[in-house]
């Protein structure tokens, strides 16, 4: 490989928040990568730092530009530049999102196991939570199309809120469900937000779908919220879009951003983005074979040492979504007593709503060391919980 994913650089010390732990503990719970992003991006911002003078800046027409090029290519959906607007970031899209297209007390819809912070950005804002549980057969998740379709009806549901693709199962949707999705909703006047921040990330060989490239239907009711924060590891430096090809929709979203003074590029936001577009390709395409082999080590490690618990099979994401309930229901116990027994920091399946009790979120993406340092790690911690389990009975 052209770049090296073996180096992990110290970030103890740094006010990094996944690894602001105790010295002893292994984190391996928040979506934030481990690796140093593309080389270009450094250089950039390096020059953009030694102009000396941090402003407030405008946005380019080469920022637009470098999203339009970047989903063509990737993507095989052709946006309109004039259509895309600056954001800080996904979740406070999303937030501005549910403050502009829906009013107090009605319902925002959400399919679980899902992204924990979308009940925030819902109950935050005086909405309600509505959880369309998708169905898992042990393999894999699919959609309950006959509760989606009870939940959209509803007059008090007036926007659906999209993972694609999903997190924390890694899930892929493809053209069918998306298209039957759109024309649920619109049969039932309900507008699809898109979170689509995780979208290239997956695995080497497989591709996902805009929901906007679906149909005209899908485009005309939604609004996509992209980045290259996951992609890139630049969650830091704050910097996403929002695109909507609805004028209607496209003005809304572009109001509500302003108003809640989201919309507005710190320094460094534009020249990280326009670089990341423009010259991460070949870094992303080893990243992904890189983190692809990690996850077949733990899913190996898993068969061989922990077959109790079991891998859900997932397209996308550096995300795994581990399957504990032949260990225990209670996810949330469980996580404690991985992180108390044997350092290891990871997510429990019960803050992402309904059918995660009894699942963990892990995140592979970081050298293949730490990951065997965190397998071994949970592996002691099976083993310790199983022991007490079996004293206890």
């Amino acid at each position: 490989m052209k770049y090296n994913f073996d180096k992990i650089p110290n970030r103890r010390g740094t006010n990094s928040l996944k690894w602001d732990v105790d010295r002893k503990e292994l984190p391996m719970w928040v979506a934030d990568m481990d690796f140093e992003t593309v080389p270009e991006v450094q250089e950039a911002l390096v020059q953009r730092v030694a102009h000396g003078v941090y402003g407030y800046s405008v946005i380019p027409d080469e920022w637009a530009d470098s999203y339009v090029n970047w989903w063509e290519k990737r993507h095989h959906f052709r946006m309109d530049p004039k259509k895309l607007i600056f954001t800080t970031g996904v979740i406070p899209a999303l937030s501005s999102a549910v403050r502009k297209l829906t009013t107090p007390a009605e319902n925002v819809l959400i399919q679980t196991p899902v992204y924990n912070n979308f009940f925030n950005s819902i109950r935050n804002n005086g909405r309600n939570v509505v959880e369309n549980e998708l169905l898992y057969d042990g393999k894999e998740y699919r959609v309950d199309w006959e509760k989606l379709e009870q939940q959209l009806a509803d007059p008090q549901t007036t926007l659906m809120i999209l993972c694609n693709p999903q997190n924390p199962a890694g899930n892929i949707w493809d053209c069918e469900t998306l298209a039957r999705i759109g024309a649920l909703c619109k049969q039932y006047d309900v507008i699809v937000v898109s979170d689509e921040i995780h979208c290239d990330l997956t695995k080497p060989g497989t591709e996902y779908i805009p929901f906007a490239s679906v149909d005209d239907t899908c485009r005309d009711i939604s609004v996509t919220c992209i980045a290259p924060t996951k992609t890139f590891n630049l969650a830091g430096l704050q910097t996403a879009a929002v695109y909507a090809e609805n004028s209607i929709l496209h003005h809304r979203m572009w109001r509500q951003l302003n108003t809640d003074e989201v919309a507005e590029p710190n320094a460094f936001a534009i020249q990280a983005a326009i670089a990341a577009f423009q010259y991460g390709e070949e870094w992303l395409d080893e990243l992904r074979e890189y983190v692809e082999k990690n996850k077949q080590y733990v899913t190996e490690f898993l068969q061989e040492k922990i077959p109790l618990i079991h891998p859900v099979a997932g397209d996308a994401t550096y995300l795994m979504w581990l399957d504990c309930r032949k260990i225990t229901e209670s996810g949330r116990q469980f996580v404690k007593f991985i992180r108390k027994t044997s350092g290891l920091y990871v997510s429990g399946g019960n803050q992402y709503g309904k059918g995660g009790e009894g699942f963990l979120r892990v995140n592979v993406a970081t050298s293949k060391l730490v990951v065997e340092d965190g397998m071994q790690r949970l592996y002691e911690s099976v083993d310790a919980w199983l022991k007490e389990e079996k004293i206890s009975k």
